[in-house]
């Protein structure tokens, strides 16, 4: 990577099959081969040079013009594009440097500074294409063709940029899903870790959500395609992680208006390092000229420019490995930031999908007649409510019967005639007066004492005969407690803001551990809560995330410092309402995240101080000639080599809240 010296970046550019522009540049180490040439020309010439005949001298001089060839023509060729923009470019300076090198006889230290520097670009660059391949593999994980079928049942083959909306396409056991789409018939397990980070199979069966690029696994799939290729999650992840690598973190900016005064200042030094000493001190003019190119090589914030964007570049790459889409360097560095997280309750640390957590029934009833009637009540309704209690029948093994003449009594419950007789469930208000279905004192304090205990309590009656009552309720997350946990051992204070009543949420909080609750929310309260957490900490410059399901919470998703949705398997919204998507619905993604940032911005900090280190060290050391030419051109590339790989070791960066996960979502 060429840094400019308006904090700019060339990249290598190379073909999407990894070919160079060149034309005979192949594969990932193709950026090695002109660095590897001036080398073998620079070892020529050096031991060539220690003979005593003219023609090794005049054989010495040959190998190092073609060391100055290959290792600065691309230099030479990219500094010269930015002086005609009127841009002072660092890689122009470095060639300038070594010019001035071969003017005062140093020409293996000249031929020594364009190897170390083309090397230095070259190692760079292979090692910064490792961060985006990590990512940018996903592009490759969806198949070239899909398994159509045809309305009359017949199966062929086309390329997947042929699907459409609606098309009905068959994926056998073992193969790539070809497109995003629900499953219409067919049950397996499918393999989604690249694209959320679960390694764990997810059980898919009719009406479950498949994404292009996972894997299926024993069983036979037939899915109705809802996105084209173009708009799958996938697709949409490798185009949001590309804007990410394109957007510039907080420190990036820094320091390119750091680089736009240094850079004429390091010039003006250099000439001045060039004219002074003879003019005042009466030096000699060919030695202030090399201690000044020797200055010029050293005071050259190559190392600093590249420190951020290895580093950010890595953390991205993590994070997306990791299951968490973080859409750009400033959100990963804000994440390091974070010590006040505020929850929704819905959806974030519950699950957001009611379960019977109570059944109390009358004497001389059992749990299974209860059930029974209930679900088969309830079978007509698609509220969430009712999908609980036919749900916790089903998994009872319990055998529903279809109900008759079903009818739903807005605000108050269903009824229906199961096995002949009147039937119904509800709040105690379906009851009242009602000329067939009689509740009693009994069940409807049963309903007080669950709904105390943050319930939704539903009666059941059967005829003139209650039988007793249900408890719904919206469960935790079985991580949210340890999640939560992490997060204050962060550092983090944690806040639940929630639409839903008092007691629910208290339930919830007490449960999960959390001891601040806001309840009763309308959204631009939420709103007026994440603004008074960032004035609390503005003086400490720390910042407030808010973690919501990307929907009904996006105005306070906006106005918190970061906004982070959960996944829900990789929804649109997830995607697009947030600075940060937790893409497989995973809390515990969270405080791996925020140590991310931390751990990123900790990164960042120390490739600065190092670099900037080794520039305050080489000037003045250069110019009291202390260091020669020769020792400043290899701590210069040294120190840019170093700070690049250093940044890179984000990439291996364990996670170390694993353990908090359940085992379906543990990453492998």
């Amino acid at each position: 990577m060429h840094v400019h010296a308006d904090g700019t970046q060339h990249e290598h550019t190379q073909d999407a099959d990894g070919t160079s522009r060149l034309g005979v540049l192949h594969g990932p180490y193709g950026e090695l081969v002109w660095p590897a040439l001036a080398g073998a020309a620079l070892a020529g010439g050096f031991l060539l040079a220690r003979r005593e005949s003219d023609f090794a001298h005049t054989a010495a001089y040959v190998s190092y013009g073609i060391a100055y060839a290959a290792g600065g023509w691309e230099a030479t060729r990219d500094g010269l594009r930015q002086l005609a923009k009127a841009r002072l470019d660092i890689d122009f300076l470095m060639v300038i440097a070594a010019i001035g090198a071969a003017a005062v006889g140093e020409f293996f230290e000249g031929a020594l500074l364009l190897f170390l520097f083309s090397l230095g670009h070259g190692l760079e660059h292979l090692a910064l294409s490792r961060a985006r391949s990590a990512v940018t593999a996903l592009a490759r994980l969806a198949p070239k063709t899909a398994r159509l079928r045809a309305p009359d049942g017949r199966e062929r083959e086309i390329p997947v940029e042929e699907i459409t909306v609606g098309d009905v396409v068959v994926v056998r056991p073992g193969e790539r899903v070809a497109a995003d789409g629900t499953v219409q018939e067919g049950r397996s397990g499918v393999d989604q870790s690249p694209l959320t980070g679960e390694s764990m199979p997810v059980d898919k069966d009719v009406g479950s959500e498949v994404f292009a690029g996972s894997v299926n696994g024993d069983g036979v799939l037939v899915v109705r395609v809802s996105r084209r290729a173009g708009d799958t999650l996938v697709a949409r992840m490798v185009k949001l992680v590309a804007e990410a690598q394109a957007s510039k973190s907080l420190a990036e900016r820094a320091a390119e208006r750091f680089t736009r005064v240094y850079v004429p200042c390091v010039i003006v030094a250099t000439l001045l390092a060039v004219v002074v000493p003879p003019l005042l001190f009466k030096r000699d003019w060919d030695i202030s000229f090399l201690r000044a190119m020797s200055m010029l090589i050293g005071a050259s914030p190559c190392a600093l420019a590249i420190s951020t964007p290895a580093a950010v570049l890595a953390g991205l790459a993590r994070a997306a490995r990791g299951g968490v889409l973080i859409k750009g360097g400033a959100h990963l560095e804000s994440l390091g930031l974070v010590r006040a997280v505020a929850v929704d309750k819905t959806g974030t640390i519950t699950r957001g999908k009611p379960e019977v957590a109570a059944i109390r029934v009358l004497p001389g009833v059992d749990e299974h007649e209860l059930l029974r009637v209930a679900a088969s009540v309830e079978s007509v309704s698609s509220h969430p409510i009712a999908k609980a209690v036919v749900t916790a029948a089903v998994e009872r093994g319990i055998n529903i019967p279809s109900p008759i003449d079903a009818a739903a009594v807005k605000g108050k419950g269903v009824e229906a005639t199961v096995d002949g007789v009147r039937a119904g469930v509800g709040r105690a208000s379906l009851f009242a007066g009602h000329p067939i279905l009689r509740a009693n004192g009994e069940v409807e304090a049963m309903a007080r004492t669950l709904e105390q205990e943050a319930m939704t309590a539903m009666s059941v009656v059967s005829g003139a005969r209650a039988l007793g009552v249900i408890g719904v309720r919206d469960r935790a997350r079985d991580e949210a407690q340890a999640v939560v946990g992490a997060l204050r051992g962060q550092g983090c204070d944690i806040v639940m803001l929630t639409g839903d009543n008092r007691a629910t949420a208290a339930h919830v909080a007490q449960e999960t551990g959390i001891s601040r609750v806001e309840a009763g929310l309308m959204p631009e309260d939420k709103i007026a809560h994440i603004k008074e957490l960032a004035r609390t900490l503005e003086s400490r410059g720390g910042a407030v995330a808010m973690v919501g399901d990307g929907v009904n919470d996006a105005p306070a998703l906006a106005a918190a410092t970061v906004g982070i949705a959960m996944g829900h398997g990789g929804t649109d919204v997830a995607l697009e309402a947030a600075d940060v998507a937790l893409m497989s619905d995973d809390l515990s993604r969270l405080p791996f995240a925020i140590d991310l940032g931390r751990a990123t911005r900790t990164m960042i900090r120390q490739n600065v101080i190092f670099s900037m280190s080794v520039v305050l060290a080489l000037i003045p050391l250069t110019l009291t000639g202390l260091v020669p030419l020769s020792l400043a051109v290899v701590c210069h590339e040294g120190s840019t080599v170093l700070v690049a790989l250093h940044g890179l070791r984000l990439l291996s960066r364990r996670d170390p809240f694993a353990a908090l996960r359940p085992q379906s979502l543990q990453t492998g």
